[in-house]
């Protein structure tokens, strides 16, 4: 299970500070109400994201990239991943598999990485999390030709899974998860305190990472 270090958990904890001009906001975004404008009222027109590096360090230019969106099936995700890492016949298999996620789709990009490593057994993981700046431009649908720019901080992950070993000194680290353990996990739904216990489980990704910070919103 990803588990996120203390570091790494505490940085989640910034602050989100909101700007507004004019001052007199149209009333289907009251200030304080959201970040995003109520769909009633605008839509979005336009979106762009400033591109950011891979924050894990020491990857080759030709490892295999599976960059998750909110709206992708996990099932068509992990069919192309594992093709590739276990060998479809033509190729030879890959060694290393990266899935990255913003924003709503960082859930989904654990899932998968997750999926993967009950899957194919021996997985060295290393996760590394930023943050990645959104800018959109919402425009009126009902006062005329009003456009509001909201730029959203919006957290991104990036997870490592590799055959061959890896640092383990290195922030975000993962060793291979023990057979034993996976089948004790698969044995018993509750864990293996046996049925009727409840097993404290981590905080879900939705918990520890706000998606919907912004920093600025500004009206035209």
């Amino acid at each position: 299970m990803f588990m996120p270090s203390r570091e790494l958990h505490d940085s989640t904890q910034s602050k989100c500070t909101t700007s507004v001009q004019p001052s007199q906001l149209n009333p289907t975004n009251p200030p304080g109400s959201s970040s995003k404008p109520k769909q009633g009222g605008f839509r979005k027109i336009r979106s762009t994201g400033e591109p950011i590096p891979c924050p894990i360090p020491g990857l080759p230019s030709e490892v295999l990239e599976m960059r998750v969106k909110e709206g992708s099936k996990i099932r068509n995700l992990l069919g192309f991943a594992m093709s590739r890492i276990q060998g479809d016949g033509h190729t030879a298999p890959a060694s290393q598999v990266v899935f990255s996620g913003t924003g709503r789709a960082v859930t989904k990009t654990i899932t998968c990485a997750e999926i993967m490593k009950r899957k194919v057994q021996g997985l060295h993981q290393l996760s590394k999390l930023q943050y990645r700046t959104v800018t959109e431009v919402w425009e009126s649908q009902e006062s005329g030709p009003l456009q509001m720019t909201v730029h959203r901080t919006l957290p991104s992950i990036c997870i490592l899974l590799s055959k061959e070993p890896l640092d383990s000194q290195e922030p975000g680290y993962q060793p291979p998860a023990e057979i034993n353990a996976l089948s004790e996990e698969s044995k018993w739904p509750d864990g293996p305190q046996g049925a009727g216990k409840t097993e404290k489980r981590p905080a879900s990704p939705s918990t520890i990472f706000q998606t919907h910070a912004c920093s600025s919103i500004i009206l035209k």
